[in-house]
């Protein structure tokens, strides 16, 4: 019984947690926001190698690299500048992304 409702509390909080708006660029894990010492050319070509190479798209915000939960709608983007709305977990610098758009 105590198991199911510590259950139904996590997952009400996890309900209530509002998702937040981050604008920055898709890029990956490895390069972060500098894609200079790749030599490969445009950063779009540097982001998608890096992945088929093994890193993760993450979103750089001029400031920092959060790694996002969707990878398959942030490979739509890679070096573009976008919107994604979600929930961050701060200490994993993750994104549980809940949207990805291109910025206005």
């Amino acid at each position: 019984m105590k198991k199911v409702i510590v259950t139904i509390l996590a997952s009400a909080a996890l309900m209530l947690a509002a998702d937040q708006t981050f604008t920055g660029t898709i890029t990956d894990d490895m390069c972060g926001g500098d894609h200079k010492d790749m030599n490969m050319g445009p950063d779009e070509k540097c982001v998608t190698e890096c992945v088929r190479g093994g890193a993760k798209y993450a979103l750089w915000d001029g400031k920092e690299t959060y790694v996002l939960s969707d990878q398959n709608g942030a490979a739509k983007f890679a070096a573009k500048k976008v919107t994604v709305k979600g929930t961050l977990d701060a200490k994993a610098k993750t994104i549980q992304v809940s949207s990805i758009a291109a910025a206005k």
